[in-house]
């Protein structure tokens, strides 16, 4: 066992495994049962836990500028002027109001920094840690949390994405148990979770018993792998339609006034959704809010963009606070990208992987810190970047994942977690 493999397990006051428990749990392995088993005995208490993780995605990259890394008074900044928040010389963009007051259990990287600038392959690189490759599609984070620390008897699905009206990034090589479950619109059910009338649960267990009976003639003839992911298709989807856990979807149980603090949108409502399935045990939420490819009207669109993203994000990381949820939940707020410092000739910002942020709060993130810095214009990382590995790397470390784990393609092909990298320190 290596030392990294140990020191990313961290303490916190929650039921959290110490270093110490975790190092006295290897040492009785390697007398008795063996590392392996060590390893999984952690693997157990992590599930015990119920550690999770939110990821409110930003799709079409956000500009720094008007959200977490303002500069008024230069010719970048534009017209954004900046709001002080609960921190004291920590300042944000002004139409992030909500998540200034809650800035003491927030913090920032203003030093991110990827290679891609083009949106799909950047969108990829930040769910996955991978850059696109032909020939393997690496699992999204969502899928990884799910892999390592999910309840294996858990009767909803593991990972939930909310509001993405594109192509999720799935659980890739890692199967079909962990896939995401996608969530259109939060105001509504999701689909088909009834059974039909004159279905009973007698019934609709005999039909699951046929259904497995017909497919193993396939199976057993060199369909093994897809029987495979489609039982787990389809086990997810009965368990789920079968659980009173159902109801956690149902947003119409929440007070009107905790909805309209959330906002009356579809990203508002999705980061309710997930304080409920995070709550019900889901252990990974992903909630979207697309449009901020801004290359034209840059901060007409990012003021409004930015007051759904506000209201939601502040929200949730203040409810789980209150709940006593926020130690055991990981809350990411990122974009695949940043955009340029120089305004071009129609109000807008471009394409710009050099420099941008990223939030983060909960998950035994020490709020209220800002780590790295852009230069005066934002053109440069001032210091202390951080890649997209080192991201993993601080992912993994929240939640007690070891990034250095290999996962194994279908062809036998060894990938780690996270390619390299090491977690920002700062934050813990």
């Amino acid at each position: 066992m290596t030392q990294q493999s140990i020191m990313h397990v961290q303490t916190n006051g929650d039921g959290v495994l110490s270093r110490r428990s975790f190092l006295r749990t290897a040492a009785v392995g390697a007398a008795g049962v063996g590392i392996f088993d060590a390893l999984t005995l952690h693997a157990q208490e992590l599930r015990r836990r119920q550690m999770s993780c939110v990821l409110l995605f930003m799709r079409g990259a956000p500009s720094q500028f008007e959200t977490f890394d303002p500069k008024p008074g230069h010719a970048n900044g534009g017209p954004t002027t900046a709001v002080q928040t609960a921190v004291a010389g920590v300042s944000i963009a002004s139409a992030w109001t909500n998540v200034a007051r809650e800035m003491s259990d927030i913090s920032l990287i203003r030093s991110m920094n990827n290679r891609e600038g083009e949106h799909q392959r950047a969108t990829y690189l930040m769910h996955t840690g991978y850059i696109p490759a032909g020939g393997v599609r690496h699992p999204s984070i969502g899928s990884i949390v799910a892999n390592e620390i999910a309840p294996r008897d858990f009767d909803l699905p593991h990972f939930v994405s909310v509001g993405n009206r594109f192509t999720t990034l799935g659980s890739g090589f890692l199967g079909m148990q962990v896939s995401p479950f996608v969530v259109g619109d939060p105001n509504q059910m999701p689909n088909n979770t009834q059974l039909p009338a004159e279905a009973t649960q007698a019934r609709f267990n005999r039909r699951l018993n046929l259904m497995q009976d017909l497919e193993q003639d396939f199976s057993e003839s060199g369909g093994e792998a897809r029987v495979r992911d489609h039982r787990a298709i389809v086990n997810t989807a009965a368990s789920m339609v079968r659980s009173p856990r159902l109801q956690a979807f149902d947003l119409a149980r929440e007070t009107a006034a905790t909805r309209d603090r959330y906002g009356r949108n579809t990203f508002g409502q999705g980061c309710l959704l997930a304080r409920r399935l995070i709550e019900t045990g889901v252990t990974f939420v992903e909630v979207e809010l697309n449009g901020w490819d801004t290359h034209q009207n840059n901060f007409e669109t990012t003021t409004r963009l930015s007051g759904q993203a506000d209201a939601g994000f502040a929200s949730l990381v203040r409810d789980l606070r209150e709940r006593g949820r926020l130690d055991r939940t990981l809350i990411i707020c990122m974009g695949e990208f940043g955009r340029t410092p120089r305004i071009n000739a129609n109000n807008g910002r471009d394409h710009y992987p050099r420099a941008f942020s990223v939030a983060m709060a909960g998950g035994g993130v020490r709020g209220g810190r800002v780590i790295g810095s852009t230069s005066a214009g934002g053109n440069d990382i001032a210091n202390r970047p951080v890649g997209v590995a080192d991201l993993f790397c601080t992912f993994c470390h929240a939640l007690g994942i070891d990034p250095r784990k290999e996962n194994q393609t279908p062809i036998g092909r060894p990938i780690r977690i996270a390619d390299g990298g090491q977690h920002v320190r700062e934050l813990f």
